[in-house]
């Protein structure tokens, strides 16, 4: 983003990737349909985005990385205008019709490649020589000294697809604060009865999960290491910071109503057979088992422990497998348009900076905006005006 913006002033652009191919991690959201962005308003989509970078409400949190200027309906703007069609699901995230990044992608570094960007693969920063940036290639070691850089080195999870954190000692040896990197949109530990073992891999649907403020109805799956999934990773950072989960297994029902099925059903039946009866879903019927202990037998207290059932977990899931991380860059260190302000001339964007939000366009989009505000703030820098 932050070349597209420069490459389009008429600024000559090298981007260094480490990587033999470029967007790793952007073709990794897209094994599941590329969730660009969330249909919704600026104001709500803003609100779902956490962390130091956002301390504010409104447009001062969307302004720290740019969604104020490119938020859901610019990204979706963005990704027609590179020729992919876009939809908009039922819940209201967006995806290109084909349900892959790889398209997007080709279109992508096609038009930088007409702009006049020089793309480098295995190009990996290394970190200072004096004021030169020094690179490792195929060809041995490089110095470059840009007129400006942009950064977008990610945070510190899913290291095998790049973003493996080795930035750090380079710029907190300059004097950029940097707090330590935490899982983001992870998994949870959790230790199974022997119960469990035949719902491993099975999705939970038509449940709200809740922890602290945030609320989730999206599908999640249990696994012999614990609980994953979309409607998992909406509510962790409050889980992963200590809050405690709670879960509805029926929450289109009022708890009066989940009540009064629970007296329908036959006194004969066991406590066990009564819950899978009235939920209707063996694996909600499980969870029920599993972390209602002691069940209570009367109707009543069944219904209860359906609406606010307790997530048990034993702890997060590194960052070795989250989806991203929290951490990074601090935003005391940063000035206006993403600048370090220890090193002028440069900048950082994306998952580098001491941010989170969940999965469901959030993320994807918020890294969408930074790089363009670091983009422009590039620009600016060199005196360029970008529209």
């Amino acid at each position: 983003m932050a070349a597209e913006v420069l490459a389009g002033q008429g600024a000559r652009v090298l981007v260094a990737e480490a990587m033999p191919t470029p967007a790793r991690k952007f073709l990794m959201a897209g094994k599941s349909g590329l969730n660009l962005t969330k249909n919704e308003g600026q104001d709500a989509f803003i609100r779902r985005l956490h962390g130091p970078m956002l301390q504010g409400a409104g447009q001062v949190a969307g302004h720290a990385l740019g969604i104020d200027e490119f938020g859901p309906a610019e990204a979706i703007r963005w990704a027609e205008g590179l020729g992919i069609e876009m939809f908009t699901g039922s819940t209201g995230r967006v995806f290109p019709v084909g349900m892959k990044a790889s398209p997007l992608l080709r279109a992508w570094l096609s038009r930088l490649r007409g702009q006049g960007v020089d793309l480098r693969t295995r190009w990996r920063w290394t970190g200072f020589e004096g004021q030169a940036w020094r690179f490792d290639t195929p060809d041995g070691a490089v110095l470059l000294d840009p007129n400006v850089a942009v950064l977008g080195l990610g945070g510190a999870s899913w290291p095998r697809l790049g973003s493996d954190a080795a930035w750090i000692p380079w710029l907190a040896g300059q004097g950029v604060r940097i707090a330590p990197f935490r899982p983001a949109n992870m998994g949870f530990h959790v230790h199974w009865s022997a119960a469990m073992t035949r719902h491993f891999g099975q999705a939970v649907k038509g449940t709200a999960i809740s922890a602290g403020a945030l609320v989730s109805r999206g599908e999640w799956v249990v696994t012999a290491q614990g609980v994953e999934g979309g409607g998992i990773y909406e509510i962790a950072q409050a889980l992963r910071d200590g809050q405690d989960g709670w879960i509805d297994l029926a929450p289109d029902l009022p708890l009066a109503e989940l009540a009064r099925r629970f007296y329908r059903a036959p006194a004969r039946l066991s406590v066990g057979n009564r819950i899978r009866r009235v939920l209707g879903d063996p694996m909600r019927a499980a969870l029920l088992m599993e972390w209602g202990q002691p069940l209570p037998a009367d109707p009543d207290g069944l219904a209860a422990a359906a609406k606010s059932l307790p997530l048990r977990h034993d702890g997060a899931a590194g960052l070795d497998r989250a989806i991203s991380s929290a951490g990074g860059i601090m935003a005391e260190a940063l000035g206006e348009r993403l600048e370090l302000s220890v090193l002028p001339g440069v900048f950082a964007a994306g998952e580098m900076l001491d941010w989170e939000a969940p999965t469901g366009g959030y993320l994807l989009t918020a890294c969408l905006a930074s790089g363009r505000l670091a983009g422009t703030g590039a620009a600016m820098k060199l005196g360029l005006r970008p529209h």
